[in-house]
């Protein structure tokens, strides 16, 4: 595959999986010029509504834990261009929202619904800096890198990538795993928790504490000595909280 060629797809999957992303701030928040959200969709009988749910987030959580190990990384670019495998797992990832998006049943029922106003702007405002958080923090590691166009780049210019570094920025000082801290804050910050907003943050929150077990050890191999210095002094997805021992 030609090296402009290579450039154009990637730039094609990034603009599908920002566009999915945006997509996914309105799911979850509910807002109600969504075409679908999480209180609005395909409707069934709660038992079966609860079973098709999960199958959707582990159907979310098995795309993005199997793709991002190393073993199948280093199958999966004997079949596509290795520039590209960033791109086409971020291109994944979007097959797999819009899944979730087309087949998410909601679920009746409310667990809370808060009716002050000042209080219902407070926890608006903890939903939008959940994803700030999210957004910020995929700059201050390499955003590019992250959604596969920088690698697209390198390989356009004929450069090589530089080593990875172990770094802490912003953060990253108090909160190891920022990007996941904000996405629970944004599944978990809203005024009107129903059932099925409450199987979505649930849900989601497990995955993140499994995909941050794989995470982890895959960094300690990277990074060994730096990387369990750094855990045993920096909170988990809280600071202070869930430091190694």
């Amino acid at each position: 595959m030609g090296r402009a060629i290579v450039m154009l797809v990637s730039l094609a999957c990034y603009a599908a999986f920002f566009a999915t992303f945006l997509y996914l701030i309105g799911f979850v928040g509910g807002f109600a010029f969504m075409p679908s959200h999480i209180d609005k969709g395909m409707q069934a009988l709660p038992f079966n509504a609860v079973l098709a749910n999960i199958g959707l987030i582990a159907l979310f959580g098995v795309q993005h834990s199997v793709m991002a190990r190393k073993g199948f990384k280093q199958w999966w670019t004997g079949i596509v261009p290795a520039p590209l495998e960033r791109s086409i797992f971020c291109l994944a990832t979007v097959l797999v929202l819009i899944a979730l998006y087309r087949f998410w049943q909601p679920i009746g029922g409310s667990l809370w619904s808060v009716e002050g106003e000042g209080a219902r702007t407070v926890i608006w405002a903890l939903f939008w800096l959940g994803w700030g958080m999210v957004l910020i923090s995929t700059f201050l590691l390499n955003h590019f890198e992250l959604f596969g166009l920088q690698q697209a780049w390198l390989h356009l210019r004929e450069k090589a990538a530089s080593p990875p570094q172990m770094r802490s920025p912003l953060f990253y000082k108090w909160i190891r795993h920022p990007i996941y801290s904000g996405f629970l804050l944004a599944f978990w910050a809203t005024p009107d928790m129903s059932y099925g907003h409450l199987l979505f943050a649930a849900g989601f929150t497990v995955y993140i504490l499994i995909g941050i077990a794989h995470e982890e050890r895959d960094l300690t191999t990277l990074f060994g000595d730096d990387y369990r210095d750094y855990a045993r002094k920096v909170g988990m997805l809280v600071p202070g909280v869930g430091k190694r021992s």
